[in-house]
């Protein structure tokens, strides 16, 4: 899209909601392109979480168990009360 700086002016937040949707507008005066208004490519905030989510989730996943045999905080907690000796 092409606007004037004069149209720009005018409507800078119809412009800038076209260039987020990853839209260039350019800018001329008269006649000649001098600036470009394009999407930042900063993801809406809903899919950034689910982005990240998912990288936890695809973490969690992949990892491997925190001691041999698999055992889980509990079960580390209540062996070390029966082995201390008072």
């Amino acid at each position: 899209m092409q606007r004037t700086l004069r149209e720009s002016k005018a409507k800078l937040s119809e412009l800038v909601a076209c260039a987020s949707r990853g839209e260039d507008v350019f800018i001329t005066v008269r006649g000649q392109v001098k600036a470009r208004l394009t999407s930042a490519g900063v993801p809406q905030p809903g899919k950034l979480g689910e982005a990240w989510a998912e990288e936890l989730r695809a973490r969690h996943r992949k990892m491997k168990p925190p001691t041999p045999g698999g055992l889980t905080i509990e079960q580390i907690l209540a062996e070390d009360r029966e082995n201390r000796v008072f």
